[in-house]
């Protein structure tokens, strides 16, 4: 995914501090390889769903032909067998994003429960900030394709509504249906959302926090916002950005950017738009915007539709100007 990069950054205690971080070779230390497997396990099944969600092509010539002709049952039961695999395959996708969110507060513990300042934790835990930043990547690229993909609600609908009427004609069919009522109702909810897995590991950083008071907040929050500026300062030098080996180590830094500033903007009190956030959100949205339209919409959506605090009255003009859609 990307070359040995040295960053630049500086740490919250202004002071500098050079290292490398590695999205590609950097391999766990023994104490930090029962987490690396874990989580690894969870980042190969991810790379499995991207490559279903980028083949899903949806039954709705199927669907279409059953609506127009609802008193066909040969069209009806054609568009039920067309559906009902497509619908186990949204349920592998939904199983998968609470997989995620356990991987995710695996490493959240990791960094934010230790002692070390935030940098340090990134350069002497390389293997496991990488997995944090892949997180991330899967989480932005899985919404992309969803939000590019309307068939799944079409499918999902679907789905439901034949589960419905079935239901109070008493026509159960032959199988038993995978995805019952219940499970329909959150799969539901969960595909409602624009960014269905970037809300699943905001909601996940929340619980994190609250359920861990006696680690201090900013804890969480100061390793966010470092790995927001790594991904700034590679992204804006043109020393370290030559150094990517292709234009998706670019799009892979853009949504780790992206990823961990909605997630700083859930956990912290007052955002990450406000100037005592310590993010230049204004760099951020340059760079995102000095990027082809087409490859950075799904990332500035992002921003504008899943952050807490972008409508807020501490938000500046300037930053809300920004995101505004052209």
């Amino acid at each position: 995914m990307g070359n040995l990069i040295r960053v630049l950054t500086r740490d919250l205690d202004s002071s500098g501090c050079n290292f490398f971080l590695d999205f590609e070779h950097a391999q766990p230390s023994e104490a930090e390889r029962a987490t690396f497997e874990k989580v690894k396990q969870v980042l190969e099944e991810g790379q499995e769903i991207l490559e279903e969600l980028q083949m899903y092509k949806g039954a709705g010539e199927e669907i279409r032909q059953a609506i127009q002709r609802p008193t066909v049952e040969r069209l009806q039961q054609r568009a039920w067998a067309a559906v009902l695999p497509l619908v186990t395959k949204l349920h592998t996708f939904y199983d998968f994003s609470q997989k995620l969110e356990s991987a995710l507060c695996l490493l959240l513990d990791v960094f934010a429960c230790a002692e070390a300042p935030p940098t340090q934790q990134l350069e002497q835990k390389q293997a496991l900030a990488q997995q944090f930043a892949h997180i991330l990547h899967f989480t932005l690229r899985f919404d992309e394709l969803k939000m590019t993909t309307p068939a799944i609600q079409n499918d999902f609908s679907y789905y439901r509504r034949t589960i419905s009427r079935m239901k109070i004609n008493k026509l159960t069919g032959e199988s038993q249906n995978e995805v019952d009522n219940e499970l329909a109702n959150r799969m539901s909810l969960f595909y409602a959302c624009s960014t269905p897995m970037l809300k699943t590991l905001s909601d996940a950083t929340d619980r994190f926090v609250s359920e861990n008071p006696d680690v201090p907040l900013e804890n969480t929050t100061d390793c966010l916002r470092t790995m927001a500026s790594v991904c700034k300062v590679m992204l804006e030098t043109p020393e370290y950005r030559s150094r990517f080996s292709s234009e998706e180590t670019v799009l892979f830094c853009l949504r780790v950017m992206v990823g961990v500033i909605i997630l700083f903007d859930h956990v912290h009190p007052h955002g990450a738009f406000i100037k005592t956030s310590n993010i230049d959100i204004k760099g951020c949205i340059r760079l995102l915007k000095e990027q082809s339209p087409n490859s950075v919409e799904g990332l500035l959506n992002a921003l504008r539709y899943t952050t807490k605090h972008l409508n807020d009255e501490t938000t500046p003009k300037q930053i809300k100007n920004m995101l505004q859609p052209n």
